[in-house]
């Protein structure tokens, strides 16, 4: 155990024959405690400071640590929405590919329905005008028949009456 002023300014000496002046070791005793309380009083705020010191440095330490995890955290909710946003994206592709192929698709459908449809108007249309020609020329020909002085009817127009009845 190290020595204190205490002890310093308590110790003894025996007495011998030839010793030392008193008052000088006395002196020299006093200006040894002097200089040992100002030592331990010195070191006592060093180690004040150095606490102090350590506090502010783990109070840094801790700051730098939890600066350090935010960033890492960040970083990683960046990625995150970087690879949601990229998903999503990729999502809003496909459904707009699927879409337009839908549109592409429906848009070619009807237009061979339409087709069809025209194709068989203009079969109708045919048919149509080859029947009305038909019957023009039928009528024609009971227009230019010698009958009508008699009124009496002829071969032609049972022809016609057939095909006004087929439609």
């Amino acid at each position: 155990m190290p020595l204190s002023p205490l002890d310093i300014h308590n110790k003894e000496f025996g007495r011998r024959l030839r010793g030392y002046d008193e008052d000088e070791v006395n002196e020299f005793l006093d200006q040894v405690i002097k200089d040992y309380e100002s030592l331990i009083r010195d070191n006592k705020e060093m180690q004040n400071q150095v606490l102090a010191l350590q506090e502010r440095l783990n109070h840094f330490t801790n700051i730098e640590e939890t600066l350090s995890k935010t960033i890492i955290v960040a970083q990683e909710a960046a990625d995150e929405v970087r690879n949601n946003a990229k998903k999503e994206a990729q999502l809003i592709i496909k459904e707009s590919e699927k879409n337009a192929d839908r549109i592409i698709n429906d848009a070619l459908a009807k237009s061979r329905k339409v087709s069809l449809e025209v194709e068989e108007l203009k079969k109708q249309s045919a048919v149509y005008r080859a029947r009305f020609r038909t019957l023009v020329e039928a009528q024609l020909e009971l227009l230019t028949a010698d009958g009508w002085d008699t009124l009496e009817p002829l071969p032609q127009a049972k022809v016609v009456e057939h095909e006004l009845q087929r439609g």
